[in-house]
C-alpha cells in the first residue's frame, strides 16, 4: 500500500523564523514536496488576507486552515469532489467552525467593565498598534488586520489578572488560545479539530493509501493539532519555552524556527538515517518517491 504524507504546519516561529519571518533553511526540503506530492498545509494564527501573500510566496498550492482552526480552506477542485457542508468563498471551499468576528468582539467589549485597560484588542490597535507590537511592514499588518473569525487580544495587565481574564471568556464560550504574541479569541474550534476534520477529506480522497499526519508548531496553540497528528515536531523557540504536548510520536527540534522545522520534519521522514556522504534532499527525494508511489 503507497502512503499519503500529510504536513500540518504553524507558521510564525515554525515555518518561518520568529524574528525575520524567513523560511529560506526550509525552501530545498519544500520544493521536494512540491516536486512529489506531498501536501504542506499551513495552520496559522493568521489571516485568509496574509495567506493569499505567504502561499505565494511559499509557492504553496494546497489547503490551508486559518485563525487558529477558525476554517479551513480548501481551492476549488482540489479534491474531485466538494466536501460536505462546505461554502464557496473566492475559489475555496470553506469549512467553518467559529462565529464571526463581529461576536467576539462584541463580547471583549463587554469585559472592558472589569478588566478596562488590562487589554488591548487588534481592532483597538489598528495598523500602527498592530506594526508596533510585532514588527510587521505597514502592507503586512493590514492583512493581519483582516481578520473573521477570531480577535487577538494583547494583554497589558498583571498574570493573575489574564488567568482571571480567560477564564470569564471561556465562561462566556469563548475559546482561549495563548500564541506566540497575543490572546486569540475565536470559536469551539481549534489546530487540532481543523486537522482532524481535513485528514478526513484525504482520507476518503486516497481510500488505498494509508494516512500519516506529521504535525509542526512551537507554542501553545498547536498543542491541539500536535496531540492528534501521527508524529508531532515541536519546534524549539528562542523566545519561551516549548510547549508541553503528551504525545508517544514526538520529536523536539535542537534548533528553532525554519532550521528547527526541517531538522523534525527530515527525523519523521527517515532523512536522520542516511549515509552521511549522501545528501538529504536526494536521500528523501528516493525514499519518498517510493513510499508515495510504490
Amino acid at each position: 500500500m503507497t502512503q499519503k504524507i500529510l504536513i500540518f504546519t504553524d507558521l510564525d516561529g515554525s515555518l518561518l523564523d520568529h524574528f525575520s519571518y524567513s523560511f529560506s533553511p526550509a525552501q530545498p526540503l519544500l520544493s521536494l514536496f512540491n516536486e512529489i506530492g506531498v501536501p504542506v498545509i499551513p495552520v496559522t494564527s493568521k489571516t485568509r488576507a496574509e495567506l493569499a501573500v505567504l502561499r505565494c510566496e511559499l509557492d504553496n498550492h494546497d489547503p490551508f486552515v486559518v485563525e487558529n482552526g477558525a476554517a479551513v480552506f480548501i481551492p476549488e477542485n482540489y479534491f474531485s469532489s466538494p466536501p460536505a457542508g462546505c461554502e464557496v468563498i473566492d475559489g475555496f471551499y470553506r469549512y467553518q467552525f467559529s462565529k464571526p468576528r463581529e461576536y467576539w468582539t462584541d463580547l471583549l467589549a463587554q469585559q472592558e467593565a472589569e478588566f478596562g485597560g488590562e487589554f488591548e484588542t487588534f481592532t483597538h490597535l489598528g495598523v500602527e498598534g498592530i506594526r508596533a507590537s510585532t514588527g510587521l511592514t505597514e502592507s503586512a499588518a493590514q492583512q493581519a488586520s483582516k481578520r473573521e473569525f477570531s480577535e487577538p487580544v494583547l494583554w497589558l495587565g498583571l498574570d493573575e489578572r489574564k488567568l482571571r481574564f480567560i477564564e470569564t471568556l471561556r465562561e462566556a464560550g469563548a475559546t482561549v488560545l495563548q500564541g506566540g504574541r497575543f490572546l486569540h479569541v475565536t470559536g469551539a474550534g481549534n489546530k487540532g479539530k481543523a486537522l482532524q476534520w481535513l485528514s478526513e477529506q484525504y482520507r476518503a480522497e486516497y481510500p488505498d493509501s494509508a494516512l500519516l499526519t506529521i504535525a509542526a508548531g512551537d507554542s501553545d496553540n498547536d498543542v491541539d493539532m500536535l496531540q492528534v497528528a501521527d508524529c508531532a515536531v515541536v519546534v524549539r523557540s528562542p523566545v519561551h519555552s516549548p510547549p508541553e504536548v503528551p504525545h508517544q510520536h514526538l520529536y523536539l527540534s535542537r534548533q528553532t524556527g525554519p532550521q528547527g522545522w526541517v531538522e523534525g520534519v527530515n527525523w519523521f521522514l527517515g532523512a536522520a538515517d542516511r549515509p552521511e556522504t549522501i545528501d538529504s534532499i536526494e536521500y528523501l527525494r528516493t525514499k519518498l518517491r517510493s513510499r508515495c508511489y510504490g
